[in-house]
């Protein structure tokens, strides 16, 4: 090759490189045009835990960007059969505790007095505005209804804002049961926004310095101050589009910087183009927004696609996901349960795949030897140290994560009193005391040696209020720790959740409560 040649080919590289790399523009809805107002009223939304129905759960509770906008609590959904501890169960998001109509929290079938988990693993919200259509199954599309009127608000490209206004309505997510967009609204109305979260970052606090309540950030971004499910999905939708992590190892390295990944990073990179990872997983967006079937699971236990299109070629397909920050999360596939890349890549050259309707490029094979640099590539070159720490725009306020109201005990001032929200139905609250020393699990059964507590409802006066006092004082060096429960008027029990075993531990108690 001359020195001619050589310097075209260079060139020729260097402008692929450049034109690869370069994420497109996100595709933005006439409809709804992205505005700085609107844009941080969404921000402010997505993370305000005041959207659900108990005050428990925020957008940002399921997609943390220290775990690439996806859900980094791997709790548990029994899966099909609805006994955990078998192989079909599943990874979801903790949701909230079983409400009915009133708000009042009712004992759940599978979930008891504990949060529900959802049947599938979060989606990332970073990168999300490419996908034409959202949700592991795709059944948020391109053309968006107002929720409240029916009308079409945009008539293509509105997948985010479809994608936005479910959970809110969801009974498993954020909701009670039949909760109304009305309700949804007229609460916001009267809030003081993001009241229960803490740290917040710079531009929220400084919109909120402007505009201190709701109806006055809807004016400041709309025009008006009216509050609708159409504007809440709008306002959410817009924040979503800013999140675009574009300035990873491997966009400066196909930007022209060969010292923007490491050697490894860059032999596994070209191991990737070299392979059908990259067919799937097409750069610069790193997914091709199609439905596959990985053959993770048993079509059975999860249709996919196939619950919104009722093709039976579509059964047991999911979206692709992206690429970028992968190496940010700890689960893995719609039903998260793998918890590496390693473990992913491992997947793709299985031969105990379920192969029923299994896509054609499947297995996947890469050699033993060249793995180390592929996840090299993967879990660093691919990600964004912006979102990996919390940088603006994917920085966040502190939620109390989703914590279960039911289950949580609050004392008052004198530090003896303790009190917690109301059970549809309920007879009496049986209150359960142990030490913290006893809870040690020598023997590896997954309880705690000394169970979780004695009977200790006596020293209540009345069992059926929201109440219980206790003047005891713990030994020098140790310290009490409570657990209540919830008696039904058939006389059903429950209330302290599931040990780690799955076993519920009002059958793990030490004595049982009158």
């Amino acid at each position: 090759m001359n020195k001619q040649s050589f310097i075209v080919v260079v060139c020729l590289w260097l402008w692929f490189g450049a034109a690869l790399a370069e994420m497109p523009p996100v595709p933005v809805p006439p409809e709804n045009p992205i505005t700085e107002e609107k844009r941080v009223l969404g921000k402010i939304l997505f993370w305000d835990e005041q959207l659900s129905s108990d005050n428990t759960i925020a957008c940002g509770t399921c997609h943390q960007f220290g775990q690439a906008g996806a859900d980094g609590r791997k709790s548990g959904h029994p899966g099909l059969d609805g006994i955990p501890g078998t192989p079909d169960d599943k990874i979801g998001s903790p949701g909230v505790v079983s409400m009915n109509s009133g708000g009042e929290y009712v004992m759940h079938s599978v979930f008891d007095l504990d949060v529900q988990v959802t049947e599938r693993s979060a989606n990332p919200t970073v990168g999300a505005a490419y996908a034409p259509e959202m949700f592991w199954d795709g059944r948020a599309g391109s053309q968006f209804i107002d929720p409240e009127t029916g009308a079409v608000s945009i008539v293509s490209g509105g997948a985010l804002e479809n994608q936005a206004v479910g959970p809110i309505l969801s009974d498993v997510e954020m909701a009670k049961v039949g909760r109304t967009w009305f309700e949804v609204t007229s609460k916001l109305q009267g809030v003081v926004p993001l009241v229960y979260a803490t740290d917040l970052p710079a531009d929220v606090s400084g919109a909120l310095a402007a505009n201190g309540d709701y109806p006055s950030l809807f004016q400041a971004a709309f025009g008006d101050s009216q509050i609708t499910a159409e504007r809440i999905g709008f306002a959410i939708a817009t924040y979503e589009r800013t999140l675009v992590a574009d300035e990873t190892p491997w966009d400066h390295f196909t930007e022209g910087d060969p010292t923007a990944m490491t050697p490894a990073q860059i032999n596994g990179w070209n191991l990737f183009q070299a392979s059908d990872c990259s067919v799937c997983h097409a750069p610069p967006v790193f997914s091709d927004q199609t439905f596959r079937n990985v053959a993770v699971r048993p079509i059975a236990e999860d249709n996919g696609r196939q619950e919104v299109t009722g093709n039976p070629a579509d059964r047991g397909r999911f979206k692709t996901p992206t690429l970028r920050n992968v190496g940010l999360k700890n689960t893995y596939f719609h039903n998260g349960i793998l918890t590496d890349v390693e473990n992913v890549i491992q997947h793709y050259n299985d031969p105990n795949r379920f192969v029923e309707n299994e896509d054609p490029l499947l297995p996947v094979p890469i050699p033993p030897q060249d793995r180390s640099d592929l996840v090299d590539f993967l879990t660093n070159g691919l990600t964004d140290t912006r979102v990996a720490n919390r940088e603006f725009p994917f920085d966040q306020p502190s939620l109390h994560a989703g914590e279960n109201p039911f289950l949580s005990l609050r004392f008052d001032a004198d530090k003896e009193t303790m009190n917690w929200n109301a059970v549809a139905d309920a007879q009496s609250y049986p209150m359960y005391r142990g030490l913290l020393s006893n809870l040690v699990d020598g023997n590896g059964d997954s309880v705690p040696d000394g169970g979780y507590g004695d009977c200790v409802s006596d020293l209540d006066g009345n069992l059926t209020d929201l109440e219980f006092a206790d003047v005891a004082v713990p030994p020098a060096g140790d310290g009490f720790f409570y657990s209540r429960g919830f008696v039904n008027g058939f006389g059903d029990a429950g209330g302290l959740g599931l040990s780690s075993r799955g076993v519920s531990r009002m059958d793990e108690v030490a004595t049982t409560c009158p």
